[in-house]
């Protein structure tokens, strides 16, 4: 199998966030990055398909100069060979300008002889739009599926499992090429191995600029301005006896402030 999995390089969850002098993204100079944890997920779902069936993970990403250190620790864990979308003006595209590009990429890569299967994360950890995938498998024209945990390849294709609502899984059969989005905690991620380290150095990494796949993509604004949320106290006092007053507090706790 030939799978392709998109990832993205995202601040990493504990830094401390401020905003820019700007007002309209985050102050990066000083925050660590990381591989986006769904697309972790989906790398790790690829890299079981490839041992269980053969064949190539090429990871793609697209981002500055300091992706290459997320693309690295792809390799490390398996992935055979990257391309790296370079585009320092990453944060300026909303989810239909990225998928643009990474579809670019892909017919730019492959051609007409497309990969067996495309997988991304279900959202990132940074924005949360949850979108790129499903425009991805539209603008390439394949099928698609969404909250994947577990995907197993058939004779005709694939059967995927799906988590819904309340508990709820879907089992369902896809031709191939498809896209999925795979949802995270589907599998137990691995770690990059020292040998697996030192073989990524070696590993093929293709740059290719985003201003020659992106004469139809122009950067579209996202974010006119941005701010941390205010933070506000209020107090309530619940009238009544002991017992109502209680009773009261924890219909607020299950249904207003939802910690129960």
């Amino acid at each position: 199998m030939k799978i392709i999995v998109a990832i993205k390089q995202v601040p990493d969850r504990d830094a401390p966030v401020r905003i820019d002098a700007a007002g309209k993204w985050i102050e990066e100079s000083d925050l660590q990055f990381t591989m986006n944890e769904p697309d972790a997920y989906a790398l790790e779902e690829a890299l079981r398909l490839k041992e269980a069936h053969g064949g190539e993970v090429i990871v793609l990403s697209a981002g500055p100069e300091r992706v290459g250190a997320t693309i690295r620790e792809a390799l490390a864990k398996g992935a055979d060979r990257a391309i790296h979308i370079s585009a320092e003006d990453l944060g300026t595209r909303d989810a239909l300008g990225v998928a643009k590009l990474l579809a670019e990429a892909v017919k730019s890569e492959f051609g007409p002889e497309s990969p067996d299967l495309i997988l991304t994360g279900l959202q990132s950890e940074d924005l949360g739009l949850g979108q790129t995938g499903v425009i991805l498998a539209e603008l390439l024209n394949l099928p698609h599926a969404s909250l994947i945990l577990h995907v197993e390849k058939t004779d005709s294709g694939l059967k995927v499992k799906r988590e819904l609502e309340a508990g709820w899984f879907q089992e369902i059969e896809l031709p191939t090429p498809a896209v999925l989005t795979i949802q995270s905690g589907g599998n137990k991620l691995r770690y990059a191995t020292l040998m697996g380290i030192k073989k990524a150095k070696t590993k093929e990494m293709r740059v290719a600029a985003a201003e020659q796949l992106s004469s139809k993509t122009p950067p579209t604004a996202v974010l006119e301005k941005i701010a941390l949320p205010s933070k506000q106290r209020s107090t309530q006092i619940l009238p009544g006896t002991p017992k109502e007053a209680a009773a009261a507090l924890v219909e607020k706790l299950k249904f207003e402030v939802r910690v129960l």
